[in-house]
């Protein structure tokens, strides 16, 4: 179980990485695609500005690889390793992972990139 105050959890539940009050981005599910990149221009508890700076999270766009990389792996290990299927069954597993989980992989990205940058304080916590 991931513990609120820690990276980890603000990283894959995408809230606000100061408080950890509330969702950074104005739809929750990454599936709605029209919204998936629609981000909150600040925290509504804590006031912390999600967007440093213009173009903040063009940074992420190098971290989705890394993690794109990491889902493509493990569809590989699946699809090969554990189902022992061919070399071309594996290849269309891990287009259909990285393609199904794009939208997830977006996000993931964003929240690792800003969580770089800032880090929880319990301080701002509302009760």
């Amino acid at each position: 179980m991931m513990l609120k105050g820690t990276k980890a959890y603000s990283i894959f539940t995408g809230v606000c990485p100061k408080c950890h009050q509330e969702s950074m981005y104005k739809t929750k599910n990454p599936y709605v695609l029209s919204d998936v990149l629609k981000i909150n221009e600040k925290c509504s508890q804590c006031d912390t500005r999600y967007r440093i700076e213009p173009s903040f999270f063009y940074g992420s766009m190098y971290v989705s690889y890394g993690v794109g990389i990491t889902f493509a792996v493990a569809a590989f290990v699946i699809s090969n390793l554990i189902f022992n299927s061919s070399l071309l069954t594996a290849f269309i597993a891990i287009v259909v992972t990285v393609i199904f989980c794009g939208p997830i992989i977006m996000r993931l990205s964003r929240n690792i990139w800003i969580n770089l940058f800032m880090s929880y304080d319990k301080n701002l916590v509302k009760k």
